[in-house]
């Protein structure tokens, strides 16, 4: 009897990507394959690729070079947003031998009968107009929390994304599929579930096929309150246009849903957000921010922010950044602005050197770490709920609160994917929170 061939994965990019990993990793498991981890030598490399930045792009050359590696007669696969854009340009790196566009991707195993190697990497790629069905996605086993994803696609313009051009219209899974998936994920131990997707707020859309919306965001928020079993959900990035007051107050009341958002800013200037076609203005997002602190003042929010867009001046660049420092959020993830093809701001005028970029960025990151020491620093000596993760991590197991606040202590393999009740006591010299323990709450 022959020994199962062996599949390994690579993912860039977001939470979406790795719950789509992982359902493409169940279709190998349930063709016979085992997995393993990606520096093993394996028969077949599945690489997820991301788009959004150009740092994203130039990762793939290096990873395929890992594969060969690992195994130089490995059968190399690429799969995902980049595979769709830029199909023959992976096709053409040395070691792939197929490349799935954004329809054919969660049909890879059809496509791998034979795994000797190509010539030529060999490309299955559509039109993006096809890619308007929807396929579930959820991702365990990695972590100790799974991203659930419940909408795919987008019908927003911005004129920096090519994620339009990678996903297709915006489109969203079945109620009644959300809420198997979450309850199929609960079964499993798992504590925590993060929504993702790649425009949440638009959920329902294209439930069934159609452009109308069956059901909102905050309906099925409302649904997923009630799956028995989940400890935590959390809300993965949402656009401050569709993060409506039902939905903060809900989650302000909610046993369930914690107090974190996440949610895109791009720019503190009214004028880059016209030129980047966002659909809010930064009064929007103030308002935003104040609705939910008002009803929990201990909630955690992230912002994204975009440097060197075109025709950010240096007084549109100190307005977002004076507009951040101002703002009572708790932690930004930092873009710095690189071109794409096929968008239009890659045609715009104004065009930031990539020296100032890298400058900004660096101030941007340093108000981050500012933001979030501020925010930690408010949260010492009250009372939270930590689940802990898998990991030793120099002798230190990590955790986050509901409010996202990450802690630290002690390893102890008793406390991997547990929850506890723990005071917060005291800040790290390495950014992260002692804590005292109160009492479980959950058993692993």
């Amino acid at each position: 009897m022959n020994a199962p061939k062996k599949v390994a994965f690579y993912t860039l990019g977001c939470k979406l990507n790795f719950s789509e990993t992982s359902t493409i990793a169940r279709n190998f498991i349930a063709e016979g394959f085992d997995r393993v981890d990606f520096s093993e030598k394996a028969d077949i490399y599945v690489i997820n690729t991301c788009s959004v930045t150009e740092n994203a792009d130039k990762r793939f050359k290096t990873i395929v070079k890992q594969a060969q590696k690992a195994n130089p007669e490995a059968f190399v696969a690429a799969v995902g947003c980049y595979a769709q854009l830029k199909p023959q340009e992976l096709a053409d790196v040395h070691g792939v031998d197929l490349v799935l566009g954004a329809t054919e991707k969660f049909k890879i195993t059809d496509y791998i009968n034979d795994l000797s190697k190509n010539d030529f990497g060999e490309v299955h790629s559509c039109e993006i107009s096809e890619a308007d069905f929807y396929v579930g996605s959820y991702s365990i086993g990695d972590r100790t929390r799974a991203f659930l994803k419940v909408q795919d696609g987008c019908d927003y313009k911005c004129t920096y994304c090519t994620i339009p051009l990678a996903r297709g219209i915006s489109r969203s899974d079945t109620l009644e599929n959300v809420l198997h998936n979450a309850a199929e994920i609960s079964s499993k131990g798992i504590k925590e579930i993060v929504l993702t997707g790649v425009n949440i707020g638009d959920y329902g859309k294209g439930e069934f096929g159609n452009k109308k919306h069956e059901h909102t965001f905050f309906e099925l928020c409302e649904a997923l309150d009630t799956v028995p079993g989940i400890e935590r959900l959390r809300i993965s990035s949402i656009e401050p246009n569709l993060l409506k007051n039902e939905t903060i107050d809900f989650v302000a009341q909610s046993n369930t849903f914690v107090p974190h958002f996440h949610i895109p800013l791009q720019s503190g200037s009214n004028d880059l957000l016209k030129l980047m076609r966002r659909r809010y203005m930064r009064e929007l997002y103030i308002d935003r921010v104040t609705r939910i602190k008002e009803v929990m003042p201990h909630a955690c929010i992230g912002v994204d922010v975009i440097v060197g867009f075109p025709g950010e001046t240096e007084e549109r660049f100190l307005e977002t950044y004076h507009f951040l420092n101002e703002l009572d959020i708790s932690y930004l993830h930092v873009f710095t602005y690189s071109e794409r093809d096929n968008t239009p701001a890659a045609e715009m005028e104004g065009v930031v050197p990539k020296a100032i970029r890298h400058k900004r960025s660096k101030m941007l990151r340093g108000l981050s770490v500012k933001k979030r020491r501020a925010f930690y620093e408010g949260q010492l000596g009250s009372k939270r709920t930590v689940l802990f993760e898998g990991e030793n991590k120099e002798g230190y197991i990590h955790g986050f609160t509901e409010n996202y606040v990450k802690v630290k202590t002690p390893w102890n393999p008793e406390l991997v994917n547990t929850l506890h009740e723990v005071t917060l006591t005291k800040i790290d010299q390495d950014g992260l929170v002692r804590v005292e323990f109160i009492k479980e709450l959950s058993e692993a």
